[in-house]
């Protein structure tokens, strides 16, 4: 419905939008079992629910042609999150901008590990900051060795940077919100009302 906010079935799987359906089934009936309300550990009827109708929009051609045109106008918007205060240009703002992308590319490789890069222009449309203002971060995280740039252009998160992300994201309010939505699939692209306490 067109009330109801998106949910990004994909990343909720943490699947590859190009995944076959008996690929997402198989994601879907080891998830559906690991938070089915009646798992005592492990139980999130939520979550649960919102498994079976992955399953159910994912695995039908039809509902899944709809429900990908929906998901491609979707994800050529940016994340709101990008246009808070922490992230506007400027060298105050440098290290939460930094870690901003590694979070991108973070989900990136864990939805889709074949095709882990991002490119300049995918990383512009996901951060609304036009490429000149990308030029220098991507720098400075390359050379850290916490990205790498693969297939001649695309920027992947390296294994440095993973360790990196899950060290420092806790203790950054607002990319943390922005990760644990996009895990959930909830649209990451809405504003998020938390406010950045540390930094990298």
């Amino acid at each position: 419905m067109p009330d109801e906010p998106f949910v990004d079935y994909y990343q909720l799987l943490q699947v590859s939008a190009s995944a076959e359906p008996e690929t997402i089934q198989r994601v879907c009936r080891a998830m559906a079992n690991w938070y089915h309300p009646d798992n005592p550990d492990t139980g999130d009827a939520a979550r649960y629910a919102r498994i079976l109708r992955a399953n159910e929009i994912l695995c039908r051609r039809e509902t899944r042609a709809a429900y990908d045109a929906a998901y491609q106008a979707h994800s050529a918007k940016p994340f709101q999150v990008f246009e808070r205060k922490e992230f506007a240009p400027g060298m105050e703002n440098e290290q939460n901008r930094r870690l901003g992308i590694l979070c991108l590319l973070y989900s990136r490789r864990r939805v889709n590990p074949e095709s882990a890069g991002l490119s300049i222009l995918d990383l512009e449309n996901q951060t609304g900051y036009p490429r000149e203002h990308l030029h220098f971060t991507l720098w400075c995280l390359k050379e850290a060795d916490l990205i790498r740039q693969v297939e001649s252009t695309d920027f992947a998160i390296s294994g440095s940077g993973v360790e990196h992300v899950e060290k420092n994201l806790p203790s950054n309010a607002i990319l943390y919100e922005l990760v644990k939505a996009m895990e959930t699939g909830d649209s990451a692209r809405s504003p998020v009302s938390r406010a950045v306490h540390n930094t990298v």
